[in-house]
């Protein structure tokens, strides 16, 4: 049997694929990023996307960065579990195997994706009993204000800010559909919160 890097005893609880949403700035990459450093069991899921990779990003390692062409042809071969247009201008999207095998095998996963995704998650848990078994979904809310604030720190031109806060407006009114939302406060408080609502879906193993 191949080396996984994970095994049962490493884990210890049930395995569990937990769907981070929030608007751009709300951090959920840093939370994805401490979630695996910090949490024994844990793997990041990696995307895909079709947008252009900024400095320091690294193919296979930050997203799959696949060309348009590559990316029609994955979604010809039914390879994704779910994608989407984001800011109208880019496609971001969540290969199956990359998933679906690693629940199967007993390793927690974490994953962040827009809205939207987290939609298309939903309907495909609803046909696949494996990732229904294991997928919980959950909302990084930040005020506009500081949303604006974090944006602007990031060194956003004034149209990607202007198009990224009128997408996040739209993100902001789905939250209600999420089981569960971590009001932003700062990188400690978000990632306390995090763990939290991880460590209510664990229970303690049966006793024989």
């Amino acid at each position: 049997m191949p080396d996984t890097g994970h095994s049962s005893s490493d884990i210890g609880h049930s395995p569990v694929l937990l769907v981070l949403a929030g608007p751009a700035g709300s951090g959920k990459t840093t939370l994805c990023e401490r979630m695996v450093a910090e949490v024994p069991g844990f793997s990041r899921v990696i995307t895909t996307t079709t947008r252009d990779p900024r400095p320091g990003e690294v193919n296979g390692v930050h997203y799959h960065f696949f060309t348009p062409a590559e990316f029609d042809a994955q979604i010809a071969a039914g390879a994704f579990l779910e994608w989407a247009w984001v800011h109208r201008k880019n496609r971001y999207g969540t290969l199956a195997s990359s998933v679906l095998e690693p629940l199967a095998s007993g390793r927690s996963l974490i994953m962040n994706v827009d809205v939207q995704g987290v939609d298309n998650f939903r309907r495909a848990a609803a046909a696949n009993p494996v990732l229904a078994r294991h997928f919980l979904d959950i909302f990084i809310d930040v005020p506009i204000p500081e949303l604006q604030a974090r944006l602007g720190g990031r060194g956003e031109s004034a149209d990607e800010i202007a198009r990224r806060m009128q997408t996040a407006e739209l993100e902001l009114c789905a939250r209600d559909q999420f089981r569960h939302i971590i009001v932003s406060r700062d990188r400690d408080h978000d990632f306390a919160a995090l763990r939290k609502i991880y460590e209510k879906t664990q229970t303690p193993p049966l006793t024989h």
